[in-house]
């Protein structure tokens, strides 16, 4: 039986050594700390985890870690994201095969693919696997928009019933849940409580590698207890580690906001360096300030 996903769900960060080196029993140790924390889903090997900095080996150690230290307890999605249609299924079936919940796709990212092309890709996809896939939309990397009315003929294809939606408009996940309905079940991609109160029922985020605890409760207050305000305060409070997160400090960011709570997530893979000293002293800042700290 598959998992309803619903929820907050980290897009995980990738720890190297001191080498550079993925370093496996640093993973374990944080998916670990984050079903701990009341995390509601992981998936590794997302554009935070640097899934296309690291070698296929690489990849699936991190998918095989993630997938046995929870060992059921909250559901991992493996992002499978290839220019190739044929090596996304590949992909998607060595995820399937390892006992992945589901997988998350981005579009090809190259290629620019017209909007037959894309349904094309995903119902290959979804017809060679049996796990649920997540579309992923995010036109700032991908090079393609998967707009609401596409959205809407994607949700028609067996077994694509997810959508990380990553743009800045809310009006998004309305246009989604209006056109699709219970076909698609969106997941904020960006904006984690906007989309809460528009009808997502789920976010896909970067800031709940630091803070999942926080960053679930969100969602259980609006999506759970109805209490928006209390939700909005929340929100608010934790916006500045959202937003030192946020754009190109995706990757170096959360993993200077680790280290300075005492994870050792190491640096970033080239092209993408670590943070310029007065950055880093920063989210050293804004880890004394909210008394984030990391221990199992």
């Amino acid at each position: 039986m598959t998992k309803k996903f619903r929820g907050v769900y980290t897009v995980m960060i990738t720890p190297l050594d001191s080498n550079g080196a993925v370093d496996l029993k640093a993973m374990a140790s944080f998916t670990e700390w984050q079903v701990r924390q009341g995390i509601h889903g992981l998936i590794p090997l997302g554009s935070t985890g640097e899934f296309l900095s690291l070698s296929e080996e690489e990849r699936d150690g991190v998918a095989h870690t993630v997938i046995e230290t929870v060992a059921g307890r909250v559901p991992v999605l493996i992002g499978t994201g290839a220019e190739d249609t044929r090596e996304c299924v590949r992909l998607s079936l060595k995820a399937e095969q390892m006992g992945a919940d589901g997988v998350m796709i981005i579009p090809p990212f190259y290629s620019t693919p017209t909007d037959d092309e894309l349904v094309h890709h995903y119902k290959t996809v979804a017809a060679a696997i049996s796990i649920p896939i997540m579309v992923y939309n995010n036109p700032a990397t991908a090079n393609v928009d998967l707009k609401p009315e596409l959205v809407k003929r994607i949700a028609e294809i067996k077994g694509c019933d997810y959508i990380k939606e990553s743009t800045l408009e809310v009006t998004r996940v309305r246009d989604i849940i209006r056109l699709a309905g219970d076909d698609m079940t969106v997941f904020g991609g960006i904006l984690g409580f906007e989309s809460f109160v528009m009808g997502a029922q789920g976010w896909v985020a970067v800031a709940s590698n630091v803070a999942p605890g926080p960053m679930a409760r969100i969602f259980e207050l609006v999506a759970d207890e109805k209490k928006f305000d209390e939700a909005r305060a929340l929100y608010l409070k934790w916006l500045p580690v959202i937003q030192a997160v946020g754009g190109q400090a995706y990757v170096a960011g959360s993993k200077s906001l680790l280290t300075h709570m005492g994870f050792a997530a190491g640096t970033p893979r080239p092209p993408r360096l670590p943070l310029p000293e007065q950055q880093d002293a920063a989210m050293k800042k804004l880890v004394s300030d909210f008394g984030l700290t990391f221990s199992l």
